[in-house]
């Protein structure tokens, strides 16, 4: 199985909080309250950051391997 790395492109991020609230030990709020991933790892561990990156209204949530 691949391990994939969540990608925020904060250009897109409209600060929904759908990230935020389904994998909070993977995506945090910056400084400017856009999402950013504190914990690229969590995806295969903690979270199912693919539900999160369908979640993105504005598709921000990029998975890359």
């Amino acid at each position: 199985m691949s391990h994939l790395v969540p990608k925020v492109d904060k250009e897109l991020c409209i600060s929904c909080g759908n990230c935020v609230d389904l994998c909070p030990d993977v995506f945090v709020w910056d400084d400017e309250g856009k999402a950013e991933v504190s914990n690229p790892g969590g995806c295969s561990t903690q979270c199912n950051c693919q539900e999160a990156a369908e979640s993105c209204p504005t598709d921000a949530i990029s998975l890359e391997e």
